[in-house]
């Protein structure tokens, strides 16, 4: 299959897989939503940015040695519905670069990273990409079974714990703000200060 160098030779309008996505070779990131391209947000600004270095730092540390293994973005993570099997590229028709994530099953791991659901999501906002953190998104990690998704709000110093229940629905567990100690449902030993993660986020 040829390699795409340019973005202007894709078009917007067409359905592409995973399959596609791979020969793709062109400066932009992007991500696909249910073979639809979808352009990133420029780069995130200095809040985001030390958010996701505090959380990084502190999830490192607990999964270091730990069965579950933590992944930070750029990282694809191919989604698709719970109840169909591992897909092949063709198949897929769903790639996404979460901020933060967490993969408990070795099996979803493969050389271009997962294949299937995290256990664990996180989501840092940006300015320009909240509508698709809280709706886009949302609804694919939820049909595709990721058990928790956290939406991180810098400018409110805020985070939504969602929580997959027993229908397979995402229920808000918990609104972490300030100086909480947010602690996932997954990972209860987990303890994240968030007076730590939002210390420096107000300062420009």
């Amino acid at each position: 299959m040829a390699k795409i160098t340019h973005l202007s030779e894709l078009d917007l309008n067409q359905t592409y897989s995973y399959a596609d996505y791979l020969t793709w070779q062109f400066s932009e990131t992007v991500e696909l939503i249910k073979g639809k391209i979808m352009l990133m947000s420029p780069a995130p600004n200095v809040h985001h940015q030390r958010i996701s270095a505090d959380l990084n730092g502190m999830l490192y540390n607990f999964f270091k040695h730990k069965k579950c293994q933590f992944f930070a973005a750029p990282f694809d993570v191919r989604l698709y519905n719970r109840q169909k099997s591992i897909l092949t590229n063709q198949d897929i028709h769903t790639v996404l670069q979460p901020d933060l994530c967490v993969i408990c099953n070795p099996d979803l791991l493969d050389k271009q990273g997962c294949n299937g659901a995290p256990d664990w999501i996180i989501e840092i906002l940006s300015k320009g990409n909240s509508k698709r953190e809280m709706q886009i998104k949302y609804a694919l990690y939820e049909e595709s079974g990721v058990g928790e998704y956290w939406i991180v709000y810098p400018e409110h110093h805020a985070i939504h714990q969602f929580v997959l229940d027993e229908k397979g629905h995402y229920q808000l567990k918990h609104m972490f703000a300030d100086d909480d100690i947010a602690i996932p449902a997954l990972f209860p030993d987990l303890a994240i200060d968030l007076a730590e993660v939002f210390e420096k986020s107000g300062e420009e």
